[in-house]
């Protein structure tokens, strides 16, 4: 005889009453059919894995502007005409304590130095770095090369250059007698570029003077 049965719905989730009966007999059941586990959905965009994609597009975008703001100044040519005078050039032989001889010949120059630096200065320029450097060849050293004066001249500064009357800010000593009788003494005028990104060129200026030294020492005290 087959049992006849009777399933109740309840309004709670997951709970079933059955109810059976058989011969005069009944029986009660409550069922309870727990719901499938639902994993809770993962967050993917967290505050850090957007902090460190903003932050890697941030690098990327800076690395590009200064790639470009290298490239477009990186083929410029930074030369620009220069104007050397020198008006006063002495010659001593002196005692020299930096080296192994007991006397070297120093010289004094007195010069004038004019030049339109604007034409240098771009987006990508921070300073430049000026020096005036003398040059010359004796029977000892077939290229000598002392740095006579220097100046830093920054971004927002005057670029006008004009200088009167400028004596060697340093000692133009030479390591034996070579300046006496030196009749090619160059002097020219240089600058380190010191960019915002990029190499640091060496440039030296379109233009620049020889003269010779004198063939007799000064004994004289004042310059």
């Amino acid at each position: 005889m087959v049992k006849p049965e009777v399933v109740f719905t309840t309004k709670l989730p997951g709970v079933h009453i059955r109810w059976c009966g058989l011969n005069g007999f009944c029986s009660l059941a409550v069922v309870f059919h727990s719901p499938p586990l639902v994993q809770p959905a993962l967050k993917m965009n967290t505050v850090l894995s957007r902090a460190n994609s903003l932050f890697a597009f941030s690098l990327s975008v800076m690395a590009a502007l200064t790639f470009g703001c290298f490239v477009t100044t990186a083929f410029k040519d930074r030369r620009v005409p220069v104007n050397i005078h020198v008006s006063k050039v002495m010659l001593k032989n002196v005692d020299d304590f930096t080296g192994p001889r007991e006397r070297s010949d120093l010289g004094f120059i007195t010069f004038d130095v004019s030049a339109d630096l604007e034409p240098i200065f771009d987006w990508n320029v921070k300073q430049l770095f000026l020096y005036l450097s003398a040059e010359y060849a004796t029977k000892s050293n077939s290229l000598n090369q002392v740095v006579l004066w220097d100046r830093i001249l920054l971004r927002g500064d005057s670029t006008k250059l004009n200088l009167r009357d400028m004596k060697s800010k340093y000692f133009f000593f030479d390591d034996g007698n070579g300046l006496r009788a030196n009749k090619n003494i160059t002097l020219t005028l240089s600058w380190n570029v010191v960019p915002n990104a990029g190499i640091l060129p060496l440039v030296a200026g379109s233009g620049h003077i020889s003269l010779p030294f004198p063939d007799q020492y000064e004994t004289t005290r004042s310059y």
